[in-house]
Protein backbone atom coordinates (compact mmCIF):
# COMPACT_ATOMS: atom_id res chain seq x y z
CA UNK A 1 0.00 0.00 0.00
CA UNK A 2 1.54 3.65 -0.97
CA UNK A 3 0.53 5.97 1.59
CA UNK A 4 0.31 9.50 0.03
CA UNK A 5 -0.44 12.88 1.82
CA UNK A 6 -1.83 15.73 0.73
CA UNK A 7 -0.62 19.35 1.36
CA UNK A 8 -3.04 22.42 0.73
CA UNK A 9 -6.93 21.85 0.69
CA UNK A 10 -8.73 23.91 -1.05
CA UNK A 11 -10.49 23.32 -4.65
CA UNK A 12 -8.04 21.59 -6.45
CA UNK A 13 -7.05 19.10 -3.60
CA UNK A 14 -10.44 17.26 -3.82
CA UNK A 15 -9.27 16.24 -7.71
CA UNK A 16 -5.80 14.93 -6.00
CA UNK A 17 -8.06 13.29 -3.23
CA UNK A 18 -10.33 11.68 -5.51
CA UNK A 19 -7.99 10.47 -8.31
CA UNK A 20 -5.32 9.20 -5.63
CA UNK A 21 -8.01 7.39 -3.62
CA UNK A 22 -9.68 5.55 -6.89
CA UNK A 23 -6.24 4.01 -7.66
CA UNK A 24 -5.70 0.49 -6.13
CA UNK A 25 -2.94 -0.13 -3.72
CA UNK A 26 -3.14 3.87 -2.66
CA UNK A 27 -4.29 5.62 0.31
CA UNK A 28 -4.11 9.18 1.21
CA UNK A 29 -3.51 9.09 5.00
CA UNK A 30 -2.44 12.79 5.73
CA UNK A 31 -3.57 15.81 5.15
CA UNK A 32 -2.26 19.77 6.14
CA UNK A 33 -3.59 23.17 5.75
CA UNK A 34 -3.25 26.06 7.96
CA UNK A 35 -6.95 26.57 8.37
CA UNK A 36 -8.01 24.17 10.91
CA UNK A 37 -11.72 23.81 9.94
CA UNK A 38 -10.92 23.32 6.03
CA UNK A 39 -8.45 20.45 6.63
CA UNK A 40 -10.75 18.68 8.99
CA UNK A 41 -13.92 19.23 6.45
CA UNK A 42 -11.57 17.92 3.67
CA UNK A 43 -10.50 14.51 5.68
CA UNK A 44 -13.89 13.64 6.62
CA UNK A 45 -15.02 14.29 3.20
CA UNK A 46 -12.28 12.20 1.50
CA UNK A 47 -11.88 9.52 4.90
CA UNK A 48 -8.47 10.82 5.63
CA UNK A 49 -7.03 9.81 8.85
CA UNK A 50 -4.65 12.23 10.12
CA UNK A 51 -5.00 16.23 9.87
CA UNK A 52 -2.04 18.26 10.42
CA UNK A 53 -2.15 22.21 10.52
CA UNK A 54 1.53 22.17 10.78
CA UNK A 55 3.66 21.18 7.39
CA UNK A 56 7.00 20.10 9.16
CA UNK A 57 5.16 17.97 11.88
CA UNK A 58 3.16 16.16 8.96
CA UNK A 59 6.38 15.40 7.27
CA UNK A 60 7.93 14.28 10.53
CA UNK A 61 5.50 11.94 10.95
CA UNK A 62 6.33 9.62 8.48
CA UNK A 63 3.57 8.24 7.87
CA UNK A 64 3.25 8.49 3.89
CA UNK A 65 5.88 8.24 1.30
CA UNK A 66 4.76 10.69 -1.42
CA UNK A 67 3.24 14.29 -1.61
CA UNK A 68 0.57 16.41 -3.78
CA UNK A 69 1.31 19.74 -3.25
CA UNK A 70 -1.76 21.78 -3.61
CA UNK A 71 -0.85 25.49 -2.34
CA UNK A 72 -0.78 28.70 -3.61
CA UNK A 73 1.96 28.67 -6.25
CA UNK A 74 4.07 31.41 -4.34
CA UNK A 75 4.58 28.09 -1.90
CA UNK A 76 5.36 25.40 -4.57
CA UNK A 77 9.14 25.83 -3.94
CA UNK A 78 9.86 25.81 -0.06
CA UNK A 79 7.40 23.25 0.20
CA UNK A 80 8.34 21.11 -2.47
CA UNK A 81 12.19 21.52 -1.30
CA UNK A 82 11.27 20.56 2.50
CA UNK A 83 9.30 17.19 1.00
CA UNK A 84 12.48 16.29 -1.20
CA UNK A 85 14.64 16.45 2.01
CA UNK A 86 12.71 14.22 3.72
CA UNK A 87 12.71 11.72 0.66
CA UNK A 88 9.29 11.77 -0.28
CA UNK A 89 8.10 11.61 -4.16
CA UNK A 90 6.00 14.78 -4.84
CA UNK A 91 3.58 15.73 -6.86
CA UNK A 92 3.37 19.23 -7.48
CA UNK A 93 0.66 21.28 -8.96
CA UNK A 94 1.33 23.79 -11.35
CA UNK A 95 3.24 26.08 -12.36
CA UNK A 96 6.12 24.56 -10.74
CA UNK A 97 7.20 27.54 -8.96
CA UNK A 98 6.89 31.40 -9.85
CA UNK A 99 10.19 31.99 -10.82
CA UNK A 100 12.67 29.40 -13.75
CA UNK A 101 15.33 29.75 -10.78
CA UNK A 102 13.52 28.53 -8.13
CA UNK A 103 12.17 25.74 -10.92
CA UNK A 104 15.24 24.44 -11.71
CA UNK A 105 16.82 24.39 -7.51
CA UNK A 106 13.69 21.97 -7.08
CA UNK A 107 14.10 20.22 -10.63
CA UNK A 108 17.81 19.35 -9.33
CA UNK A 109 17.31 18.37 -5.66
CA UNK A 110 14.66 16.39 -6.98
CA UNK A 111 17.52 14.33 -9.27
CA UNK A 112 19.68 14.38 -6.59
CA UNK A 113 17.79 12.81 -3.79
CA UNK A 114 16.28 10.13 -6.42
CA UNK A 115 12.51 10.74 -5.77
CA UNK A 116 9.93 10.81 -8.35
CA UNK A 117 8.84 13.80 -9.17
CA UNK A 118 6.51 15.16 -11.59
CA UNK A 119 3.90 18.53 -12.45
CA UNK A 120 0.33 18.07 -12.55
CA UNK A 121 0.19 19.40 -16.57
CA UNK A 122 -3.62 17.67 -16.61
CA UNK A 123 -4.23 18.09 -20.22
CA UNK A 124 -1.64 15.47 -20.99
CA UNK A 125 -4.32 13.02 -19.79
CA UNK A 126 -5.78 13.48 -23.20
CA UNK A 127 -5.16 10.12 -25.08
CA UNK A 128 -5.61 11.84 -28.17
CA UNK A 129 -2.36 14.60 -27.38
CA UNK A 130 -0.34 10.90 -26.29
CA UNK A 131 -0.85 9.40 -29.79
CA UNK A 132 -0.02 12.90 -31.52
CA UNK A 133 2.99 12.72 -29.31
CA UNK A 134 4.18 9.21 -30.82
CA UNK A 135 3.13 9.78 -34.17
CA UNK A 136 5.16 13.12 -34.54
CA UNK A 137 8.08 10.98 -32.81
CA UNK A 138 7.80 8.42 -35.36
CA UNK A 139 7.82 10.70 -38.31
CA UNK A 140 4.63 10.26 -39.11
CA UNK A 141 3.99 14.16 -39.96
CA UNK A 142 7.03 14.60 -41.69
CA UNK A 143 8.96 17.79 -40.84
CA UNK A 144 6.91 19.71 -38.88
CA UNK A 145 6.93 23.57 -39.64
CA UNK A 146 3.92 25.18 -38.33
CA UNK A 147 1.76 24.59 -35.17
CA UNK A 148 -1.14 27.17 -33.42
CA UNK A 149 -3.18 26.71 -30.48
CA UNK A 150 -5.51 28.28 -27.80
CA UNK A 151 -6.74 28.22 -24.56
CA UNK A 152 -9.80 30.26 -24.00
CA UNK A 153 -12.16 31.20 -21.02
CA UNK A 154 -14.75 33.16 -20.46
CA UNK A 155 -15.01 33.98 -16.88
CA UNK A 156 -14.26 37.73 -17.33
CA UNK A 157 -16.95 38.56 -19.87
CA UNK A 158 -19.95 35.74 -18.57
CA UNK A 159 -21.41 34.64 -15.72
CA UNK A 160 -20.66 30.81 -16.73
CA UNK A 161 -18.35 30.45 -13.47
CA UNK A 162 -20.03 33.08 -10.93
CA UNK A 163 -19.77 36.45 -10.84
CA UNK A 164 -15.93 37.34 -10.17
CA UNK A 165 -16.44 41.16 -9.19
CA UNK A 166 -17.56 39.69 -5.55
CA UNK A 167 -16.23 36.12 -5.11
CA UNK A 168 -11.64 36.13 -3.50
CA UNK A 169 -11.52 33.29 -5.51
CA UNK A 170 -11.50 34.76 -9.33
CA UNK A 171 -9.83 38.30 -8.18
CA UNK A 172 -6.76 37.23 -6.21
CA UNK A 173 -5.96 35.57 -9.98
CA UNK A 174 -6.31 39.12 -10.71
CA UNK A 175 -3.65 40.73 -8.69
CA UNK A 176 -0.16 40.73 -9.26
CA UNK A 177 -0.01 41.41 -5.15
CA UNK A 178 -2.26 38.28 -4.15
CA UNK A 179 0.33 36.32 -6.05
CA UNK A 180 -1.18 35.87 -9.59
CA UNK A 181 0.64 35.80 -12.50
CA UNK A 182 -2.29 36.62 -14.55
CA UNK A 183 -3.75 34.54 -17.35
CA UNK A 184 -0.46 33.64 -18.73
CA UNK A 185 1.02 31.84 -15.38
CA UNK A 186 -2.40 30.12 -15.12
CA UNK A 187 -3.54 28.96 -17.95
CA UNK A 188 -0.66 29.93 -20.29
CA UNK A 189 1.40 27.12 -18.26
CA UNK A 190 -0.79 24.29 -19.62
CA UNK A 191 -0.64 25.66 -23.39
CA UNK A 192 2.44 26.07 -23.50
CA UNK A 193 3.29 22.84 -22.44
CA UNK A 194 0.67 21.14 -24.43
CA UNK A 195 1.53 22.76 -27.28
CA UNK A 196 5.47 22.32 -27.47
CA UNK A 197 6.11 19.10 -25.92
CA UNK A 198 5.03 17.41 -28.90
CA UNK A 199 7.43 19.24 -31.20
CA UNK A 200 10.77 20.30 -28.93
CA UNK A 201 12.97 22.75 -27.30
CA UNK A 202 11.73 26.36 -27.61
CA UNK A 203 14.96 28.37 -29.71
CA UNK A 204 12.89 32.13 -28.50
CA UNK A 205 9.81 34.17 -27.55
CA UNK A 206 8.07 37.07 -28.18
CA UNK A 207 4.80 37.46 -26.20
CA UNK A 208 2.38 40.36 -25.91
CA UNK A 209 0.41 40.87 -23.02
CA UNK A 210 -2.85 42.67 -22.27
CA UNK A 211 -4.83 44.13 -19.08
CA UNK A 212 -8.07 45.35 -19.47
CA UNK A 213 -9.87 47.80 -17.37
CA UNK A 214 -12.58 46.12 -15.50
CA UNK A 215 -12.66 48.07 -12.57
CA UNK A 216 -12.90 52.31 -11.18
CA UNK A 217 -9.05 53.16 -10.42
CA UNK A 218 -8.64 48.96 -11.34
CA UNK A 219 -9.13 48.47 -7.83
CA UNK A 220 -12.09 46.29 -6.30
CA UNK A 221 -11.43 46.60 -2.40
CA UNK A 222 -8.00 45.03 -1.54
CA UNK A 223 -7.17 43.57 -5.23
CA UNK A 224 -5.57 45.99 -7.69
CA UNK A 225 -6.67 44.14 -10.99
CA UNK A 226 -3.15 44.72 -12.82
CA UNK A 227 -2.56 41.03 -13.53
CA UNK A 228 -2.58 40.47 -17.69
CA UNK A 229 -5.95 39.24 -19.12
CA UNK A 230 -4.73 38.36 -22.15
CA UNK A 231 -1.54 36.67 -24.20
CA UNK A 232 -0.57 36.54 -27.79
CA UNK A 233 2.64 34.25 -27.59
CA UNK A 234 4.90 33.62 -30.77
CA UNK A 235 6.99 30.73 -30.85
CA UNK A 236 10.02 29.25 -32.97
CA UNK A 237 11.73 26.11 -31.89
CA UNK A 238 15.21 24.43 -32.44
CA UNK A 239 14.05 22.34 -34.83
CA UNK A 240 12.75 25.80 -37.08
CA UNK A 241 9.33 25.25 -36.46
CA UNK A 242 7.00 28.36 -35.78
CA UNK A 243 3.40 28.90 -33.89
CA UNK A 244 1.58 30.74 -31.86
CA UNK A 245 -0.86 30.85 -28.99
CA UNK A 246 -3.72 32.67 -28.29
CA UNK A 247 -4.79 32.80 -24.55
CA UNK A 248 -7.35 34.82 -22.64
CA UNK A 249 -10.21 35.28 -20.20
CA UNK A 250 -12.01 37.15 -22.52
CA UNK A 251 -13.10 34.47 -25.34
CA UNK A 252 -16.97 34.74 -24.82
CA UNK A 253 -18.39 31.85 -26.10
CA UNK A 254 -15.22 29.71 -24.85
CA UNK A 255 -16.38 28.77 -21.36
CA UNK A 256 -13.15 26.51 -21.34
CA UNK A 257 -11.33 25.73 -24.57
CA UNK A 258 -8.39 24.11 -25.75
CA UNK A 259 -7.06 23.27 -29.10
CA UNK A 260 -3.94 22.63 -31.16
CA UNK A 261 -3.26 22.05 -34.50
CA UNK A 262 0.47 20.96 -36.07
CA UNK A 263 1.37 20.85 -39.21
CA UNK A 264 4.45 18.76 -41.17
CA UNK A 265 5.49 18.17 -44.41
CA UNK A 266 3.73 14.24 -44.81
CA UNK A 267 0.34 15.38 -43.03
CA UNK A 268 -1.30 17.37 -40.57
CA UNK A 269 -3.14 16.97 -37.11
CA UNK A 270 -5.84 18.99 -34.60
CA UNK A 271 -7.20 18.00 -31.46
CA UNK A 272 -10.11 20.11 -29.33
CA UNK A 273 -10.77 18.86 -25.96
CA UNK A 274 -14.07 20.87 -26.36
CA UNK A 275 -15.10 17.70 -28.14
CA UNK A 276 -13.03 15.08 -26.90
CA UNK A 277 -9.85 13.87 -25.28
CA UNK A 278 -10.03 10.54 -27.22
CA UNK A 279 -10.18 12.01 -30.71
CA UNK A 280 -7.73 12.95 -33.14
CA UNK A 281 -7.75 14.31 -36.56
CA UNK A 282 -5.82 13.63 -38.93
CA UNK A 283 -4.79 14.57 -42.22
CA UNK A 284 -2.43 13.03 -45.18
CA UNK A 285 -1.02 13.77 -48.51
CA UNK A 286 -1.35 11.40 -50.99
CA UNK A 287 1.70 10.22 -53.08
CA UNK A 288 1.11 12.13 -55.37
CA UNK A 289 1.20 15.20 -53.25
CA UNK A 290 -2.69 16.27 -53.02
CA UNK A 291 -4.84 16.27 -49.45
CA UNK A 292 -6.79 13.70 -48.49
CA UNK A 293 -9.50 14.13 -46.60
CA UNK A 294 -9.50 14.49 -42.61
CA UNK A 295 -9.77 11.16 -40.52
CA UNK A 296 -11.08 10.66 -37.06
CA UNK A 297 -9.11 8.26 -35.40
CA UNK A 298 -10.35 7.09 -31.80
CA UNK A 299 -7.59 6.93 -29.48
CA UNK A 300 -8.23 4.72 -26.13
CA UNK A 301 -7.85 5.89 -22.84
CA UNK A 302 -4.63 6.89 -21.28
CA UNK A 303 -3.29 6.72 -17.84
CA UNK A 304 -3.42 9.96 -15.43
CA UNK A 305 -0.95 12.04 -14.29
CA UNK A 306 -1.91 10.37 -10.59
CA UNK A 307 -1.77 6.79 -11.98
CA UNK A 308 1.77 8.12 -13.85
CA UNK A 309 3.27 9.17 -11.12
CA UNK A 310 2.08 6.05 -8.79
CA UNK A 311 3.03 3.89 -11.19
CA UNK A 312 6.52 5.71 -11.65
CA UNK A 313 7.22 5.19 -7.77
CA UNK A 314 5.91 1.64 -8.02
CA UNK A 315 8.41 0.81 -10.98
CA UNK A 316 11.12 3.55 -9.47
CA UNK A 317 11.22 4.98 -13.27
CA UNK A 318 11.21 8.32 -14.04
CA UNK A 319 8.05 9.33 -16.38
CA UNK A 320 6.76 12.83 -17.53
CA UNK A 321 5.88 15.67 -16.76
CA UNK A 322 8.95 15.74 -14.27
CA UNK A 323 10.17 18.44 -12.71
CA UNK A 324 12.67 19.50 -15.45
CA UNK A 325 9.93 20.53 -18.29
CA UNK A 326 8.35 22.01 -15.53
CA UNK A 327 11.42 24.13 -15.07
CA UNK A 328 11.94 24.43 -19.05
CA UNK A 329 8.14 25.68 -18.91
CA UNK A 330 8.51 27.86 -16.14
CA UNK A 331 11.76 29.76 -18.17
CA UNK A 332 9.17 29.94 -21.43
CA UNK A 333 6.45 31.76 -19.00
CA UNK A 334 9.52 33.99 -17.31
CA UNK A 335 10.70 34.94 -21.14
CA UNK A 336 7.39 35.70 -22.11
CA UNK A 337 7.05 38.03 -19.45
CA UNK A 338 10.41 39.72 -20.31
CA UNK A 339 9.39 39.90 -23.96
CA UNK A 340 6.85 41.56 -23.47
CA UNK A 341 8.54 44.59 -20.89
CA UNK A 342 11.40 44.94 -23.74
CA UNK A 343 9.19 44.14 -27.21
CA UNK A 344 11.40 42.04 -28.44
CA UNK A 345 11.67 38.86 -29.54
CA UNK A 346 14.62 36.38 -26.96
CA UNK A 347 16.13 33.34 -26.97
CA UNK A 348 15.34 31.10 -24.76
Amino acid sequence: MLKCAIIGTGGMANVHATQLGAIEDVEVTCACDIDSDRVRTFAEKHSIPHTYTDYDEMLKSGDFEAISVVTPDSTHAVLTLNAIEAGKHVLCEKPLATNADDAVTMAEAAQKAGVINMVNFSYRNSSAWQRACEMIDSGDLGRIYHFQAHYLQSWLSSADWGDWKTNPHWLWRLSKGHGSHGALGDIGVHILDFATAPIGHLKSVFCLLKTFDKAPEHRIGDYLLDANDSAMVTLECENGAIGNLAITRWATGHKNSLSLSIHGDRAALRLDLDKSYEMLELCRLAPDGTTQPWESIYCGKTPSIYQRFVQSIQSGVQEQPDFARGAEVQKALDLCQASCESKKMLSV
